[in-house]
């Protein structure tokens, strides 16, 4: 990265950076570029792609079914019902 582009990124992001503060994020980009470069040098041809790092294991509960509540019982929350079924007023003529 160069002055100009980051002169560029400074407008696009509506940023006004003290001379000091351009000379240390252009330090940092150069940094991660040669990092960039460091990483694309090793031979990767080889080696199986992977997710994570280290195996990981589900750590959730089984979804297991389960009948949490009786249809009499949720019925009864209901300010009418009708076949074992909540009725509520008509929204739409």
């Amino acid at each position: 990265m160069d002055a100009l582009q980051m002169q560029r990124l400074e407008q696009l992001n509506r940023v006004a950076l003290t001379e000091e503060e351009r000379a240390n994020t252009l330090a940092f980009f150069e940094k991660r570029f040669a990092d960039m470069k460091t990483c694309e040098a090793v031979d990767t041809e080889n080696t199986e792609r992977m997710v994570h790092v280290l195996p990981l294991a589900n750590v959730l509960r089984a979804d297991e079914k389960k009948k949490l509540f009786s249809r009499e019982d949720l019925l009864k929350g209901a300010p009418e019902h009708t076949d074992g079924y909540w009725q509520v007023p008509r929204l739409l003529e």
